[in-house]
């Protein structure tokens, strides 16, 4: 049998964020393995793309192809796969378990890759995880940044992966400026990870090929800073890993994949949004961390909403538009915008998805646990034409943002924006800020 026909033969899920860090990772270098196609889920347009090869290397001379998941159990039978790998984030635990089911029919093996996967920065790494999407890791790690920046500690974000356009030109990516975003044509949810870094003064590494990212972010920063994406675990191994859980959702602190996982592997935790969450629900959460990892130290946070013109917004009918993962994989109904409206005494929270076009209204229908909002979604120059004619054809006075992006910059709506901001806040002494300070004292010393 010759060495190419021996290969073992893998079919990695993913959706285009760990599944190429996998790969580059554990297989791409391995002549004993061969990673025959990526699937696509959860993000739309980034199926029947391929993995370049200037990325996947020698041993991938036509780069891989990148296919929709529903095809599984033809592509296992087409390329004779050995193995199925998940390798995407935030679903169900039966989720996961579906497709497993899916492979084991196939007559394939089935696996997640775990921690090994993990780098190992020369920097002091502190990371931000989640249970959950949309627990607010961002708000708290930008906290911790400019708690950081304002000792004189120079800090660079490592950011989650979100390469939705050319491959090869992500493979390491640096945003320091809007100029920086703009060059780069960013897609709006990664705009709504970025912006608010850039605003502040704070380098973001992203892009593809993690190793090289991680190099490149040591180069300029003497702590470096995980904001995970999803409920994902961290491409680069922490020595302090704060984990998130959202007290608005207390019966999901174990429910979904990897975010169980996450929580097992914690160093602190944090219960965020507790100001709008009330005591019962924090309890429940707090009961249901210390069933997972009794072990692991837990603290409060708040998430305050304010409006930039809150009386603005009175008596006014309004649209709102929310960040978008936190509510499409996310599941929530509503988000920050909403919360903010409702408490600056909007009129009416008028729903805009009846005036979307058909294409945007199909993939709004996808989600039906939605409220009457209008989830940011721009994952192209189409998507994002149209989520501004959904605007337009909505009849209100104004729109409240919640996401976290000037959206007035990115798509020129007819209707005056006014945006809702929410930031990171401390409930007690001694909180995270202590925690934080203790680690970097230590890693610096």
């Amino acid at each position: 049998m010759s060495a190419a026909a021996s290969r073992r033969r893998l079919l990695v899920l993913g959706a285009a964020g760990r599944d190429f860090h996998d790969f580059l990772t554990l297989w791409r270098d391995d002549p004993a393995v061969e990673v025959v196609a990526f699937t696509a889920a959860q993000i739309p347009g980034i199926a029947s793309r391929t993995f370049p090869a200037s990325l996947a290397g020698p041993l991938y001379p036509n780069g891989i192809a990148i296919e929709p998941e529903d095809a599984l159990a033809a592509l296992c039978e087409k390329h004779g796969v050995h193995e199925v790998v998940f390798a995407y984030s935030d679903v169900p635990h039966a989720h996961v378990m579906h497709l497993a089911s899916r492979a084991l029919a196939a007559g394939c093996d089935f696996s997640l890759a775990g921690p090994r996967t993990m780098l190992t920065a020369r920097r002091p790494v502190i990371a931000v995880s989640a249970v959950r999407t949309g627990c607010g890791k961002s708000q708290v790690a930008r906290w911790i940044a400019a708690r950081l920046r304002a000792r004189g500690i120079a800090v660079a974000v490592l950011r989650h992966p979100m390469p939705y356009g050319d491959l090869a030109s992500q493979r390491c990516q640096r945003f320091a400026t809007r100029d920086d975003l703009a060059r780069a044509q960013v897609t709006i949810e990664e705009r709504e990870e970025y912006e608010p870094y850039v605003a502040q003064g704070c380098p973001v590494f992203a892009g593809v090929d993690y190793a090289q990212i991680l190099r490149a972010a040591e180069a300029e920063a003497q702590v470096l800073l995980w904001d995970g994406g999803n409920n994902d675990f961290p491409f680069v191994r922490p020595g302090l890993h704060i984990v998130l859980a959202d007290a608005l959702r207390p019966g999901q602190v174990a429910t979904h994949h990897p975010g169980e996982a996450v929580a097992r592997m914690a160093d602190l935790f944090v219960i965020a949004k507790s100001d709008a969450a009330g005591e019962l629900r924090c309890a429940q959460v707090e009961a249901a961390l210390a069933e997972l990892a009794p072990h692991v130290p837990r603290l409060r946070g708040a998430s305050p909403v304010t409006l930039d013109d809150a009386a603005r917004v009175r008596g006014k009918r309004v649209i709102v538009v929310e960040d978008g993962p936190t509510l499409t994989h996310g599941g929530m109904a509503h988000g920050a915008g909403t919360v903010a409206a409702q408490l600056a005494g909007a009129r009416e929270i008028v729903d805009p998805r009846p005036y979307a076009p058909p294409a945007l209204a199909r993939e709004l229908a996808r989600f039906p646990h939605l409220g009457p909002v209008l989830p940011a979604l721009g994952y192209s120059a189409e998507q994002r034409a149209e989520l501004l004619q959904t605007l337009d054809a909505t009849p209100a006075d104004l729109i409240v943002a919640g996401t976290p992006i000037d959206l007035a910059q990115v798509l020129r709506p007819r209707l005056p924006i006014v945006r809702a901001r929410y930031e990171y806040a401390e409930t007690s002494e001694p909180g995270l800020g202590a925690v934080v300070d203790a680690y970097v004292a230590r890693a610096l010393a």
